[in-house]
């Protein structure tokens, strides 16, 4: 390319691509800015709280939506869906609901995981409640990974 080159979804007025501005990360940048004061890494979100509890609020509502979707078809296939098992589907589904609601609690993540396993255990009352508990385990299980590696 002839002349500077800018990215195409850099804002006017943001300094150049491997710029000695301090935290950059571009390669041959011998600023010592670019890893925090005590040696670790930004994750490069503005706010990596935010992300990640967004993470776990949104696997869950995902969760709440398939198992209320799940109702109909499972009867359907040839379930033996009770009264009993319907409400048990709607009250994880609504259990789903309220967590995703209050990711902001540090003790929500632990009853996310509480609830992945009630939903396996729910496979007692058919086999598909618990192939979806395993799908949803391991979504779960990387979300948990996730924020991990975000938050440390």
């Amino acid at each position: 390319m002839t002349g500077p080159e800018q990215r195409p979804d850099a804002q006017p007025g943001s300094d150049q691509p491997g710029s000695d501005q301090p935290g950059s990360d571009q390669p041959g940048s011998d600023q010592p800015g670019s890893d925090q004061p005590d040696g670790v890494r930004r994750s490069g979100l503005r706010n990596p709280d935010r992300a990640v509890r967004g993470l776990g609020a949104g696997t869950l509502a995902l969760e709440a939506l398939v198992l209320l979707l799940a109702i109909q078809p499972i009867r359907v296939v040839g379930g033996d869906l009770g009264g009993a098992a319907i409400a048990v589907i709607v009250a994880l589904a609504v259990a789903c609901v309220v967590l995703a609601g209050m990711m902001r609690r540090p003790w929500a993540w632990h009853a996310g995981t509480v609830l992945q396993g009630l939903l396996l255990l729910s496979g007692l009352l058919h086999w598909s409640l618990f192939g979806l508990g395993v799908i949803f385990a391991l979504v779960w299980a990387y979300a948990l990974h996730v924020r991990r590696v975000i938050l440390g």
